[in-house]
């Protein structure tokens, strides 16, 4: 099932890889939303062309993307893309970041892909199909003891200023190993068994509906940090399952 769709979102994401690779080796130019966060050339020429590319091929599906928005909401199809995850990293020369592209059906997310092209990763999952990287299957870790767990965290500063911060910080305390590994690739090495759980304070829809439908695919468990279904604006939690209680718990004890 949406094996055509799959495709298209590969052959997407093969073109995105062209124009984010053609800046990222080039002249990167950053300009500030109003919302004080980066945009560059390659964020908004890869929307507008994923636009382009679903307007052609499927007319009647809405498309949902961070730079020139969209309605995700209501029955019907939509593509969610987040065309550069992890501008920042882009725009400083650092390879992790990533084309996302997801769709929804009737409110349900049913594919997801990942492409990493400066990393040479891409993640690809549809709803019931398991996950992939590169094309060969990937799984969840299965390590059950949040003190054998390797954890991963976005940026420090919410976790040490935020409210709750000295519950997340005697969990990350806890842990065997602990990293600041944000944007996309920490979720997907989740996903893949290289790490136990990934903690987020704040996403968009187009931040995480591809990466939601990969790592549950490859057997995790994603939702807010307190346990609940995933929401825009609201915190993310992937785990591989096994400490995902034992995490929403801890996080939100008295």
């Amino acid at each position: 099932m949406y094996e055509h769709e799959l495709a298209f979102a590969h052959e997407i994401a093969t073109r995105a890889t062209e124009i984010g690779l053609a800046v990222f080796h080039g002249d990167v130019r950053v300009t500030m939303k109003p919302d004080r966060t980066p945009v560059t050339q390659a964020d908004t020429d890869i929307e507008t062309m994923v636009r382009e590319r679903v307007a052609a091929t499927f007319p009647d599906d809405r498309v949902l993307g961070e730079e020139e928005g969209g309605d995700a909401s209501g029955s019907g199809r939509v593509w969610i893309v987040d065309p550069i995850d992890g501008t920042a990293n882009f725009a400083r020369g650092i390879p992790i970041w990533a084309t996302l592209i997801a769709m929804q059906v009737d409110g349900s997310l049913v594919l997801g892909l990942a492409n990493a092209p400066a990393l040479g990763e891409r993640y690809e999952a549809v709803r019931g199909g398991g996950a992939r990287c590169n094309g060969a299957q990937i799984r969840v870790s299965d390590v059950s003891r949040v003190a054998e767990a390797q954890l991963l965290f976005s940026g420090i500063g919410p976790w040490i200023r935020g409210p709750g911060h000295a519950r997340v910080l005697g969990v990350l305390a806890e842990a065997r190993r602990t990293r600041g590994f944000g944007d996309f690739w920490a979720h997907t090495l989740v996903a893949r068994g290289a790490a136990e759980a990934m903690i987020e304070p704040k996403l968009a829809l187009w931040d995480y509906a591809a990466l939601a439908v990969i790592l549950q695919e490859a057997g995790g468990r994603v939702t807010t940090m307190d346990g609940e279904p995933l929401r825009p604006g609201g915190s993310v939690l992937s785990s591989n399952g096994a400490i995902h209680e034992e995490l929403v718990r801890r996080f939100n004890e008295e």
